[in-house]
């Protein structure tokens, strides 16, 4: 992979060109506040909340071709895209009646069961899979879902706080209804695991997560030699970062392997997680990545969804637990890439926003997003002494001959 023969246009890049070029499709309704796993997880729904209303502080939902849709919960037959009939039933189970299930990973000290889990997680579904049906179709180039982006869950288990995957549910959803080829690029600080191996023997679904790496941090796995099962190999790329890196150096290992790998993959839709939890303030990562470098990668996500996709792209939203002085200003950015308003450098955060914050979390939020950050890119040469360099070279060494890629040159 990838063929030789050009890929045939799908039903959904057809009916895209329906499509104004710059409309948008933003999944939010303050039902999503409903997953809750109670007080003191580090899944709080203020982050959720605080998000979103800077994001109306900003005004960047004020545009005519904002489509802003409240989700409904997914019902089984989606579900069933990715999960397990046994496991959702106990999902049930343990929303209705608090019925635990450790085996499934309900009830655990990441996962415990709350009322109404079902269908607070089936509506985050609910939202990803709208916001795919929006590109589908051709009701929008781009979509946003913040609450998106539960890259942990397995088809019959929770983990790591993410219940139901909505990422794989809405790339599913994105298969059946024609599009022909996805790519899924995670930039959360911890390996997108869940995602990975729902689709690791499909060579139709590229899977890309840049993250700390496993031997450090949760889920453990990710390394640069996992690239996919029989007749997928190159399908699944991870880069597996040393502990500290900071954003000018993130920035350099996504610039080294994530465009590459795109080109030669040739989408027909990108899916992005954001997940912000790099952030060097974040409690449960050890990397040092700034709300700037995060920023930009959006940015370029935004740009190469244009480059290769003709715009058809959904973001969604992901781990991050710095919930007030990180998560809302990386998803702010997000959504403003995605509505076609990008947050400028230093853009001063609004004072009646900075003034809730220190209401509901007890300190001061920054004043603006921060200036841009400077970095080096990868095609001005290899550092053996940088520890991201030799992490970013063992995943191109792995994995790009498999894409017909050279990993010293392309």
């Amino acid at each position: 992979m990838p063929s030789s023969d050009p890929t045939p246009p799908s039903r959904a890049a057809e009916a895209v060109d329906d499509a104004g070029p710059r409309r948008a499709h933003v999944a939010w309704g303050p039902e999503l506040l409903g997953y809750d796993f109670g007080p003191g997880h580090p899944m709080a729904p203020t982050r959720l909340d605080l998000t979103m209303r800077l994001v109306r502080d900003l005004g960047l939902l004020d545009g005519a071709e904002v489509d802003v849709v409240g989700p409904a919960p997914a019902d089984d037959a989606v579900l069933a895209l990715v999960h397990d009939a046994a496991y959702v039933a106990a999902v049930r189970a343990a929303s209705d009646h608090g019925t635990t299930d450790p085996h499934r990973g309900l009830g655990t000290e990441d996962d415990p069961v709350f009322p109404g889990m079902h269908e607070a997680a089936a509506r985050i579904v609910g939202g990803s899979c709208a916001a795919a049906d929006a590109i589908a179709s051709g009701a929008a180039r781009h979509a946003v879902n913040i609450a998106g982006g539960m890259h942990h869950a397995k088809p019959g288990a929770a983990s790591g706080f993410c219940v139901y995957n909505d990422a794989a549910v809405a790339i599913r959803r994105l298969r059946a209804q024609g599009v022909g080829r996805v790519a899924y690029v995670d930039l959360d600080a911890h390996h997108g695991d869940g995602v990975e191996e729902v689709f690791w023997d499909d060579p139709d679904v590229l899977t890309v997560s840049v993250h700390q790496s496993g031997a450090t941090l949760f889920p453990g796995t990710g390394h640069p030699t996992d690239v996919g099962g029989p007749g997928a190999e190159g399908s699944a790329v991870n880069v597996a970062l040393p502990r500290r890196t900071d954003g000018a150096r993130w920035l350099r290992a996504v610039d080294a392997v994530v465009p590459p790998v795109l080109r030669a993959f040739r989408p027909d839709v990108l899916v992005t997680q954001h997940g912000c939890d790099a952030h060097g303030d974040d409690p449960l990562s050890d990397l040092d990545v700034s709300v700037a470098a995060q920023r930009t990668a959006a940015a370029r996500m935004h740009g190469l969804a244009h480059e290769l996709t003709d715009g058809r792209w959904l973001a969604l939203g992901g781990g991050g637990y710095a919930i007030a002085r990180v998560v809302p200003l990386v998803w702010s950015a997000v959504v403003g890439e995605v509505v076609h308003a990008p947050v400028a450098a230093d853009r001063e955060l609004p004072a009646a926003w900075r003034e809730l914050v220190a209401d509901v979390a007890g300190y001061d939020a920054p004043p603006s997003f921060g200036p841009d950050v400077a970095w080096r890119p990868w095609a001005a040469g290899f550092d053996p002494d940088d520890a991201v360099d030799r992490a970013v070279l063992a995943t191109r060494r792995a994995v790009f001959p498999h894409l017909g890629l050279d990993p010293h040159f392309d």
